[in-house]
């Protein structure tokens, strides 16, 4: 609570999250082998461009709304990389839609929005303290944690398992399993605690859990 009411702080943990996204994503396509056969891979030069000019962005945002526009542009080109490598060229993101990859994506994306939940609930922090989505909009910082697994989990996942006609149910699974085998509630907790507590001191946390 204490950055968070500081507009400065709050956009300063705002690019951490953005940040730490990014880098979860090349830890994730550079370690997991099923996503590197399906071709995520980082070597891909308008992806490693990509990467680069959201990092650039992100560090010299000075309003909430260049980082919704780098966002923006970086997920757009996340799409754009795992359209061509699953052969669905034409892909457009509907969130109303009956296209399969699309319905994957919502699916995805809830099952990440429990895992952040949780996560804030067992640290005690309100869902509303959100750092990027807005401070009016109810329960949003849910949707700033779990962007830090989305991109480098839900995304690839949705539109390989479309290509392959997978059922709602092996969807799932898939993403489930993904989850714990790269460890994404732990790097919920790690990002968050960081963040929450980098503005106190040694002292002052000791104190805190008296």
């Amino acid at each position: 609570m204490q950055f968070w009411f500081d507009e400065e702080k709050r956009l300063a943990a705002a690019q951490q999250f953005q940040q730490a996204r990014v880098d979860y994503l090349q830890h994730v396509w550079s370690n997991d082998r099923e996503l590197k056969s399906e071709g995520f891979i980082l070597q891909d030069n308008l992806l490693k461009k990509a990467l680069e000019t959201f990092h650039q962005r992100t560090d010299v945002a000075s309003k909430f709304s260049d980082l919704l526009l780098a966002e923006g542009q970086h997920t757009k080109a996340l799409y754009q990389h795992a359209a061509n490598n699953t052969q669905q060229k034409y892909f457009i993101r509907q969130h109303k839609s009956l296209n399969k990859t699309n319905d994957f994506l919502n699916h995805g994306n809830y099952l990440a929005y429990g895992l952040a939940a949780s996560c804030l609930w067992v640290l005690s922090i309100p869902h509303s303290f959100a750092v990027m989505h807005g401070k009016t909009r109810r329960g949003a910082l849910v949707f700033d944690v779990a962007d830090l697994i989305k991109d480098a989990i839900v995304l690839p996942y949705s539109f390989i398992c479309a290509r392959e006609n997978a059922s709602e149910q092996q969807f799932r699974q898939q993403v489930l399993q993904a989850f714990v085998d790269q460890q994404a509630l732990d790097f919920m907790f790690k990002i968050v605690k960081a963040i929450a507590l980098q503005n106190h001191s040694e002292q002052d946390i000791k104190e805190q859990n008296l």
